[in-house]
């Protein structure tokens, strides 16, 4: 598999903790937050997007 091409959200602020996301050519969506990049998480977009809608409506319970 060829190396992942990361993108840092465009949310990050400097100094702060921030979102890195990659895909591959599987469409596997692959993110980790900056303060652990050894703790890859992948998914797909299919089950990536109900939590991405959830995080924009904040309906999440804490």
């Amino acid at each position: 598999m060829s190396p992942l091409h990361w993108q840092k959200s465009s949310f990050c602020e400097a100094g702060s903790t921030c979102l890195h996301l990659a895909t591959d050519p599987t469409s596997s969506v692959h993110f980790y937050e900056s303060s652990t990049p050894d703790a890859i998480l992948t998914t797909t977009p299919d089950r990536l997007r109900p939590l991405i809608s959830r995080i924009k409506a904040d309906t999440l319970t804490r």
